[in-house]
């Protein structure tokens, strides 16, 4: 236990030193804050734009999917807030300033995840988590043990997911440079996909998104099955207790795909 609180020390210190700055400066830190929430409720917004003009959309009304985009937003929020600023990597490659993390005894990946916190996204989270406990109590749901641990794996799982999404797009960095803009297609795109029912995505898409990004298993698909909804076709509703197995997929790609990077990176060349 001693080796271990050992072994985080100089993590928790950093992020305590990181939290510290972002709060010293309180303007500014409300400012983000508010800007943040903005985004969060903007894209709500959008949603209830596009049921106030139809009733149903891919079997889902307002209020079903109003769950689906809580939980996968909420997820979404958290995993941003912690692993977000690994797309920062490029910066780091194309300054050479990574090799600095080799002189740290430390794991370069642990390195760049404690590099930063963004808790400014924590007001966006709160735009999601209010969506979800709405859209909870709203929802004719059959509450029982089974079903609130459902729940509860898919939002350890959607987190993350989305988490290793990050990491997966950090990996890619090594090989693309300035390619932030291309990975940001499946992670941010990911994230939208997500708060949509995947009943309407083509057949390409399930394949993309339902299954090598598993963005389908951050939200929809647990919501169908917490609901008691069929599933499309590619999608049954017992794929929503393969959460786990789903983030373990992402975590087992994101994380071959940064070894293959840091494999790659030959150094700044200063």
């Amino acid at each position: 236990m001693a080796e271990t609180r050992g072994a985080i020390a100089p993590y928790r210190a950093i992020l305590a030193s990181r939290m510290r700055a972002q709060r010293s400066y309180r303007s500014n830190f409300r400012i983000d804050l508010t800007s943040s929430f903005l985004v969060g409720f903007v894209e709500l917004a959008e949603v209830w734009v596009l049921f106030h003009n139809v009733h149903e959309l891919g079997g889902f009304t307002f209020t079903q999917i109003l769950l689906v985009f809580g939980l996968a937003d909420f997820c979404f929020s958290i995993g941003d807030m912690l692993f977000g600023h690994c797309d920062e990597l490029t910066k780091y490659v194309r300054a050479g300033t990574l090799d600095v993390f080799y002189l740290r005894p430390q794991p370069i990946l642990l390195q760049l995840i404690t590099s930063d916190i963004s808790l400014k996204r924590l007001s966006r989270a709160a735009v999601g988590l209010t969506a979800l406990v709405i859209a909870l109590v709203i929802n004719d749901i059959a509450w029982s043990p089974s079903a609130v641990l459902l729940l509860s794996l898919a939002l350890v799982s959607g987190i993350a997911i989305f988490s290793a999404m990050f990491v997966w797009a950090a990996g890619l960095q090594f090989f693309l440079i300035n390619g932030a803009e291309m990975t940001n297609a499946f992670v941010y795109g990911g994230r939208y996909a997500a708060t949509q029912p995947a009943a309407v995505w083509s057949r390409p898409l399930k394949v993309v998104f339902g299954f090598f990004f598993p963005m389908a298993f951050t939200a929809y698909l647990p919501v169908i099955a917490l609901l008691g909804l069929p599933g499309p076709a590619w999608l049954p509703a017992w794929l929503g207790w393969c959460s786990p197995v789903a983030a373990l997929w992402a975590w087992g790609m994101a994380l071959l795909c940064w070894r293959w990077g840091l494999r790659h990176y030959q150094g700044g060349g200063g």
